[in-house]
Order: C-alpha cells, then structure tokens, then sequence
C-alpha cells in the first residue's frame, strides 16, 4: 500500500489555489453524466450533496435516519471556528492554523490544516447567507466567543444550539435540491458494504430499515460523511446509533484507517450516575467562557460547594496553565480532572467530578446576561440533573466525544480505495492527535462546500469508468455477504442482548485504552476483546426477523463491527509507543505531567491496512513534514 497524500507542492498559503488551478474541470452538461453516492447526511454530507447537485452531477444521499434533520451534528452547541478577526483581536488565518496545528499535538498534515484554515472564512458567509442565526453584538455585527486553545475569540455560536442551526441551514440548501430532482434521498437506509469493481469503489449495498431489504446503488464515486467512532467505548456524548460500520466495512474491503487510537475525552460532561444509562451528556465548552473549573483543596471534603470557602477551593486549570486557564485545550483539562478526582479530591456521589461553576460571572455581568449566552444549556443541564446551575455549580467530568482518527484520505479527501472518499469525522485529516473545540462544524462544512466539489470532479475528470449497473456480480457478491452475515446473527439464540455485549467492550475499552493508556493495559484490551467476540457470537440473543423494522438487530450489527474494530484501535494504542494530544500513553510524560511525544519515531500518520479476519493487520506509515509551524513542546502555561 503506497500512501500518497498528493500534496501540492509550494509555500502553504499557496498550496490550495495553485491545486485547484491545476486540477482537471468537466464541463457543466458533462457534469449530467455522473452519479455520487453520499452516505450520511450530517453537516458534511448534507454540505456536499447540495454543493454537488447544485454543480450538475447526479446525487443520491443515504441516511439511516427517517430526516437528515436527526443527523447527529444537531448535537454541536458551543460554536463553529473562522479567522475573520471581527473582534480585531490578533487573529489570522495563520494563527488560527498554527493554533490547530499546536492543539493537535503536531501530528496533523500543514497543507490540510491551512487549507482549513483559510476555507472557515468562506464557511460563515455560506452560513449568514442561508439564515444561520448567529448571535450578534449590540450593533448588528456578528459576535465571538473563545473556546480552548485559543487566545482570540473566533467561534462564532447561536447560543448552545450552533450544530442544529447550522445542519438547519445545510438542510435547506439539500431540500432545495431534492424538490428540484437534482438529488435522490434515500431515507431509513443503513449501508451494509461498499461495493468495488476492478479495484474502483463503484457503489454500495444498504439495509431497508424498515422493510429489511437488501439493496444495491451504483456510482461513479461514493463519499461517506458517516461520522466518528467514539461509541466504542459504549458510553459517550454521541447518539446511540453513532456507528463505525460504515468506514470499518470500507477498512476491509481495502481503505487503509489512519490513527484510529486518536479518541478524544471531552472535559465538560454530566458525570456518570450508574449502570442505567446508555449515553452521557455534553455540556458545551462554551460555558469555560465564563465557568469556573474547581474541586476542593483537602482530600474528602464533601461539604456543599457554597459551604466550602474561596480560599479552600482549587482552581486547578488556571493554577496549573494560567495563560489559557479554563480554556486549555480538551485533552489536557480533561488529564487535569482525572488527575484531582485520583488524588480524592473529586466531587459528587461517585467522587468523579468537579464543579463548573458561574457566581463568579453572574456576580460580574448579571444572571441575564448569562441566561442569553448559554441558558438553553442551564435548561437542560437542570433537567437532567435536577440543580440549578444559577445557583449551584454545575458537576462534569470528561467522556468519550470525537475522534480524530478514520479512514486515511489524501489532499483530494480520497481513500486509498480510488473512487471512495471520506469526509469529516469519517477520515483523520486535519486535527492529529487533539481536536480543539469548535473546529468539528468547521471541517465538516469546509469538507462538504467547499473542497469536496473541487477534488472529486478532478476524480471524475480522469478515471476511466466504464458504465455499469447493479446486475454486476460484484454487488450480487456484496448483497449474498449481507445477507449472509444477518443470517448468522438471526439464528444465534443465546442468551444476552447485543447492549449487555457493547457495554462490557466499552468498560474494558474505557479502563484500559481510555484517558489514560499502559502498555499492560492495552495487552489485556487485546487478549479480552478476542474473548467477548467469541461470546458475541455463540451466546447473542436477537428476537424478531430480520424482514422487518428490528432495532436490536441494526444494533447487533454494530456491535459486531465495534468488537472488531475496538482489537484495530488497540493495536495503534499499542504500536504508538509515545504521547501525544489525546493519546496519553502513561510511560511517557513529561515531569509536570504533560504528554510527552517521540518525534524521531512517531512525527507521522499511522494508516492500518486489512489482512483478514484474527490476523493483525499491516501499519504503514506516512511521514509529516513541518515546514511553518515548527517541532515544539506543546505549552499552555
């Protein structure tokens, strides 16, 4: 497997106009002539499939959802970054990708994040213009937050809803395509495999949710915008139906997944209460803006937090990192929190929390002011948790969010599969090894409006494709394999669920290759989750048919992927024998504490190509050059 990230040559800030100079062009009425396949239909996909229509070409879009509306970008709350610098305030598009570049540790591509970087300013004008509400200042003029990582204000938010107004706007501008005919949806259909012909991925194979049919849609390129793989862990700030199946049936029909050990922990979540829950919630980082992260000095103090007075009160983050404060980046709050609950100084029932905590803000600026800013986000928390933030502190503690790695694309977003491409958090590009807040909406957008319609017209421009339908027998292959492995899980008839499966590789995943990772731990992750499969398919319960709406079955199906795909994410855990950003690997820290990365051995992108079913799968490795944001230990003291 040759890893080539076609990467323009020339300075960074000329990279991507040079390319898309040099890129092939089809003619508007040649444009007619080809059909794309976009799977899923979040931010990215929903992006590049009116962005698509909208050029000419033939789109069909698959979701399993019975809207793209339900698409899981809804969740996004605190905010979208763009280096426009409305707060005149230092910001750039050179700083805000050398901050994406720090904030991921260095191990990201230069080109992919300056490119990003540059697009962002396009994206909230894209937005603005679709009747995105974002919030305003006082004169009209569109307002700033900061998030993590930064110390300039460029998110911009509509209070805690930003992802659900912008998938919003991204919906309009695809049911504008839809009602003109110039895209097919496909609704309550959940891929099952993709489809390659003479080493060119040409289709895919879906599940009828609701009517169980096997089906098969013929491209002449196929995008998946289908999202992370953070539900490995089982417990997560993602929606339950979040899923690797997509891009881990595309691993093994030949698309290398690059980095898949980089998970991200977000630091500001409602802690766990108990075995009953099967997800958490986030609450945005957004509120690190003018919440206050604290836990109690002494060891064990359980006093009410308006009992404990300010000098017995630890501020740890803006101790310990007093330039960014409670804004430092995700992964390292999230060590920070971990790191005070160990020493027993954590808060709540459980001892895994630490209070977030307003009165400081209120006292300056006002409870309304602070109800404008966040208070759908003070609503909900109070919902949940039955205390009001206004008055009391709120309790997070870090989970299972993002996740940075996916399958492995080159500057054109495509696999190594020629044909298949991969979109937002479907691939690894542009965040290495720690995403910073606010920057998920901006890839997906940047992915889907902007690049994704360049790149893959320059594919089409000059693939030899010859003309086929679904009668090949290369799709009659893929169906008798879906239908076979259904098969198989229908007439298992043992005695657990396949969430009874999902949760006990999750606690395992999340003790051993979780926040913080050992090379013992790992080896243990990868000599119990062989046991667990095994168990999965001797002793999985499924009722119903799989001719018929059956939720239990889409979630064995996933599930059966995750137990796969969880010994891929270990095996790079493993093989990735330093730390860096969100991979904290415990034998190598700095003595403060920090993660400690190994240039000489691990300054690049680990791709993982598929061997076969039990056989440990090839790494290969593709070298980062960095020319402009130079090699550094990354601090924010």
């Amino acid at each position: 497997m040759i890893l080539d990230a076609k990467m323009p040559s020339g300075p960074v800030q000329d990279k991507w106009d040079k390319h898309r100079f040099d890129m092939k062009l089809i003619n508007p009425a040649n444009k007619r002539k080809f059909k794309v396949l976009v799977v899923g239909t979040g931010l990215g996909g929903a992006a590049a499939a009116a962005s698509m229509a909208e050029l000419g070409y033939q789109v069909e879009a698959f979701t399993y959802n019975d809207s793209p509306r339900r698409a899981h970008s809804i969740a996004a709350q605190g905010g979208i970054n763009a280096a426009k610098n409305y707060q005149n305030d230092g910001d750039s598009v050179w700083r805000l990708f050398y901050d994406t570049v720090k904030g991921g540790d260095f191990r990201s591509r230069e080109g992919n994040v300056y490119r990003l970087a540059m697009v962002s300013r396009n994206i909230i004008d894209q937005c603005v213009a679709q009747g995105v509400p974002f919030a305003r200042e006082y004169g009209g003029l569109l307002a700033n937050r900061s998030f993590g990582g930064a110390q300039v204000s460029r998110t911009f938010y509509a209070r805690g809803q930003t992802g659900q107004q912008l998938l919003l706007g991204a919906y309009s501008a695809l049911s504008k395509e839809v009602g003109g005919g110039r895209v097919k949806m496909h609704t309550r259909k959940e891929m099952m495999d993709i489809v390659n012909i003479d080493g060119v991925c040409r289709g895919i194979v879906t599940r009828d949710m609701v009517t169980g049919k096997i089906e098969s849609h013929w491209g002449d390129a196929v995008v998946l915008a289908t999202g992370g793989y953070g539900n490995v862990f089982f417990l997560s700030t993602n929606a339950q139906a979040c899923n690797v199946t997509a891009t881990y049936r595309a691993y093994k029909k030949g698309a290398a997944f690059a980095n898949p050990c980089f998970t991200q922990i977000h630091p500001t979540c409602i802690p766990v209460s108990g075995d009953h829950q099967s997800k958490l919630t986030l609450m945005s980082e957004s509120l690190r803006n003018d919440g206050r992260i604290w836990v109690p000095k002494k060891v064990g103090d359980n006093r009410s937090p308006e009992l404990i007075p300010e000098n017995e009160r630890d501020y740890y983050l803006e101790r310990k990192y007093p330039s960014f404060g409670n804004l430092s980046p995700r992964d390292i709050s999230s060590r920070a929190a971990k790191e005070v609950c160990d020493e027993g100084r954590g808060v709540g029932a459980t001892g895994y929390g630490v209070y977030l905590d307003f009165s400081t803000a209120i006292a300056r600026v006002g409870q309304e002011m602070i109800a404008e800013r966040y208070g759908n986000l003070f609503e909900m928390y109070e919902r949940i948790t039955g205390d009001n933030p206004y008055k009391t502190p709120m309790r997070i503690f870090p989970a299972s969010h993002y996740t940075m790695g996916g399958l492995w694309v080159d500057y054109n977003l495509m696999t190594t599969v020629p044909g298949l491409h991969a979109i937002g958090e479907a691939n690894f590009s542009d965040h290495g090894a720690n995403r910073l807040g606010a920057s998920a909406l901006m890839q997906g957008l940047a992915d889907g409006y902007f690049i994704l319609p360049y790149t893959i017209g320059n594919y089409l421009a000059q693939a030899p494709l010859d003309k086929i339908d679904t009668n090949h027998a290369e799709f009659k292959k893929a169906e008798d394999e879906a239908s076979a492995k259904i098969n198989k899980i229908m007439s298992l008839k043992g005695k657990r669920t396949s969430t009874s499966f999902h949760r006990e590789l999750g606690l395992l995943m999340w003790d051993k290759v979780g926040m913080g990772r050992n090379e013992s731990g790992i080896k243990e992750a990868l000599s119990k989750i062989p046991q667990i499969r095994e168990e999965f398919w001797s002793n999985l319960t499924v009722p119903g048919s799989g001719a018929e709406l059956n939720v239990s079955l889409e979630r064995a199906l996933r599930t059966a992927d995750f137990l796969e795909f969880a010994e891929l994410l270990a095996w790079d855990a493993l093989e990735r024998d330093e730390s860096c950003g969100a991979h904290y690997r415990e034998e190598h820290i700095h003595p403060d504490g920090e993660a400690k990365r190994d240039d000489t051995n691990f300054a690049h992108v680990a791709a993982w190509e598929y061997q076969g079913e039990n056989i440990k799968p090839v790494r290969h490795q593709e070298q980062l050059e960095f020319e402009n944001v130079h090699l550094a230990v990354r601090s924010y003291k």
